[in-house]
């Protein structure tokens, strides 16, 4: 069974214009033409084909890996309205993880509300390239709304209140 990678990179909305999902490896080079990459896993919990969250590391072109930190999928609430929805509870495999079986049609992430993780991959992103996020995110332009409709005047009715 396929882990959808690539769908659950899309579904971050990561900004690097430079990236590619390799297998179920995220690579982007947030800062073009300098030899830093982040490199994106999923880090495996003890349990077989079960991931308890992404593994996000800066990677040197020469000298290799130089820092990694881990962010949890219940640190950042990635499951919790699913786990609360299903009563999965804490401390048991399935609490604040998938697996790679999943229902047809489903991702095996299913239910899962990335905010939290692209938030921390934020902050990771800014300490080791400033300023790399936000010349990679596309400008929010201010959409035109619609007027107000006015609110008719109250009308009086025939009757007289006391």
């Amino acid at each position: 069974m396929s882990l959808q990678a690539s769908e659950f990179f899309a579904e971050l909305r990561l900004p690097f214009r430079y990236h590619t999902v390799v297998g179920t490896t995220y690579f982007a080079a947030p800062t073009p033409g300098s030899p830093l990459r982040l490199r994106i896993d999923f880090n495996p919990t003890i349990y077989a084909d079960t991931y308890g969250g992404l593994r996000v590391a800066l990677v040197h072109s020469d000298r290799g890996q130089l820092d990694a930190v881990t962010l949890n999928f219940v640190d950042h609430g990635t499951f919790h309205r699913r786990d609360e929805a299903t009563a999965v509870r804490p401390n048991t495999k399935r609490y604040g993880t998938f697996d790679k079986y999943h229902r047809p049609g489903q991702p095996p992430w299913e239910g899962a509300i990335t905010t939290g993780l692209r938030e921390a991959i934020e902050k990771y992103t800014n300490t080791w390239f400033p300023g790399a996020w936000t010349a990679a995110s596309p400008t929010r332009t201010t959409g035109r709304t619609l007027p107000a409709a006015p609110t008719p005047p109250p009308t009086r009715s025939g009757t007289r209140a006391r």
